[in-house]
């Protein structure tokens, strides 16, 4: 059975064991590197070739060690932050919207919805208090449920705001699946490709891309389950301690976020509009 992974670099590493090491990959750049402590592994998907080949849609897929039992450092903060910032590429007047899909009342697939709850908002203050917040970004955040709880796609429900409040840019954040137990809740994975909800566990939903909602859409995720079923059997596993985990991730893309958006104020200053 292929083992099934949202994860464009573990894929990658999948299908060159699967080819032989010294089999090239057409359609697709992989490339590695350490920097401050920090372990990058980037994938490009160029062509329907190299899209066919990953089974993920084309664009730039960078992954992120947070650390190998899972816990961040400052120094993932800034990489994560520095990664964010050159892929949204967002100017100090434009807009941001941060959705973060999920179902906050299942553990493993809250990393959004925390995300975002974790998040400084400042779309209402550009607007109330123009003197003070006009020079920095306008960032709104939603968490749009999941299909059992309100009866709608996330992707509708987004979709509406975006035609609402006119984004520049819309950052999903999600929980992810991975093909391989060493990666739980230790990568992330941030792309520009946008993101296909569900499609790692054999349960895709409507995608979000610059396709489908109009506006540059760059997404961020964290593996927390692993398929480990059978057609006949289908079994999702997670880490015993993913409470704390989901958490600690959580902290760590909305103080990336934060770095990106908002990169001359203090973790203080931060603080002192986040509940």
């Amino acid at each position: 059975m292929a083992i099934r992974t949202d994860l464009a670099e573990e894929a990658h590493g999948l299908w060159e064991k699967s080819a032989g090491a010294t089999t090239k990959l057409p359609g697709v750049e992989a490339r590695q590197w350490t920097k401050d402590g920090v372990r990058h592994h980037e994938v490009t998907i160029l062509d329907a070739v190299g899209e066919e080949a990953l089974g993920k849609p084309r664009g730039r897929y960078e992954t992120i060690w947070v650390s190998r039992d899972g816990r961040p450092t400052p120094e993932v903060t800034e990489a994560l932050g520095k990664l964010l910032a050159q892929m949204l590429a967002l100017d100090a007047r434009q807009s941001l919207l941060v959705v973060g899909l999920g179902n906050r009342a299942m553990t493993p697939d809250a990393v959004g919805p925390l995300t975002v709850r974790g998040l400084v908002i400042t779309r209402h203050l550009r607007r109330s208090l123009p003197r003070i917040f006009s020079d920095m970004p306008a960032v709104s955040a939603l968490e749009p449920g999941v299909l059992g709880t309100t009866g709608m796609e996330s992707a509708e429900i987004v979709k509406s705001v975006v035609e609402a409040t006119k984004p520049d840019r819309v950052l999903v954040v999600d929980a992810l699946a991975a093909g391989e137990s060493d990666r739980l809740c230790k990568v992330i994975q941030v792309t520009d490709a946008g993101i296909v909800p569900g499609s790692g566990v054999g349960n895709s939903r409507a995608a979000f891309s610059e396709k489908t909602l109009g506006v540059p859409v760059v997404a961020v995720g964290v593996p927390t389950v692993m398929d480990a079923g059978t057609k006949e059997a289908p079994l999702l596993v997670t880490d015993r301690d993913i409470d704390a985990r989901v958490r600690r991730l959580s902290s760590l893309i909305s103080a990336g976020i934060h770095r990106a958006v908002f990169p001359h104020w203090s973790s203080e200053e931060i603080a002192q509009f986040v509940d």
